[in-house]
């Protein structure tokens, strides 16, 4: 059997999720198929050598550790190690910045910007959301008047307009491949989710936004939000470590992803 080194952080804490337990599920499943060793994402750099593949998964947000993940990321690239995520994509693992060249190539996402200059992109609305531009899991988000966001230093930072969205949903893909979707009806309760049946329309959406990051192998979540008008638009694609809440699907369609999971690991 192969020996996959599955990168977590077992005590990371955040809002609504139980990283944890995704990945003990996870890795009690895998153990039937690869040889399993569990590592610590801050100690990494100590065992690129000692399985055949690394799996970087529920690590929670590397603002922490900024330095240390990069220069993890380096070292495996310099020395071709197989990991998965395949940490080439364009999105949220290098930051926020792809929105803004999102928002530049016409691809239907919140409006952002960051410079103040250019406020009016945004409409006229109610209050602004401000972003870290290397921000994750909310670290750093704040809620302005537009009177407060005129006074603000955007060093570092994105503005878009506050929203009235029916709700969030999340396409989860796999090696570019949809397998679910899941939706938070109360979008005041972002990580109560149920399963969501994507329709056609849904479905292009989504892949724009997975061809766009052509990433080689690994699993990405693109999160939308539901306008009153019936269209969407991009939240995030997150492309390093997405949280893939398992345990609001059907045990069918959990096993499927699983078993798509492990294909995809054994193919390396």
């Amino acid at each position: 059997m192969k020996t996959i080194l599955y990168v977590t952080d077992f005590y990371y804490e955040a809002k609504g999720r139980k990283y944890y337990e995704e990945d003990l599920y996870i890795t009690a499943l895998l153990k039937e198929h690869f040889n399993i060793l569990i590592g610590h994402p801050h100690q990494v750099l100590s065992y690129l050598d000692v399985a055949d593949v690394l799996v970087f998964r529920n690590t929670g947000s590397v603002i922490g550790y900024q330095e240390y993940f990069e220069q993890f990321v380096a070292e495996a690239k310099e020395k071709d190690i197989i990991t998965f995520n395949s940490f080439d994509g364009k999105a949220d693992i290098k930051g926020k910045q792809y929105l803004l060249d999102l928002m530049d190539l016409n691809y239907p996402i919140i409006p952002t910007i960051d410079h103040l200059k250019n406020l009016d992109k945004l409409g006229d609305p109610a209050s602004y959301v401000i972003k870290l531009k290397n921000g994750a899991d909310s670290i750093g988000m704040e809620f302005l008047t537009k009177e407060e966001v005129l006074k603000l230093d955007l060093k570092g930072r994105l503005i878009q307009p506050y929203l009235d969205f029916e709700y969030e949903v999340s396409f989860y893909h796999l090696n570019n491949s949809f397998q679910y979707a899941l939706y938070a009806p109360n979008k005041e309760k972002r990580w109560e989710l149920k399963e969501y049946f994507a329709t056609d329309d849904d479905l292009a959406f989504a892949d724009k936004f997975v061809q766009w990051n052509n990433m080689e192998r690994g699993i990405v979540r693109i999160d939308g939000c539901r306008l009153k008008d019936n269209s969407l638009l991009l939240v995030e694609v997150e492309d390093l470590n997405p949280f893939l809440s398992l345990d609001a699907l059907s045990e069918p369609k959990r096993m499927d992803f699983i078993k798509n999971f492990i294909h995809a690991l054994e193919q390396l």
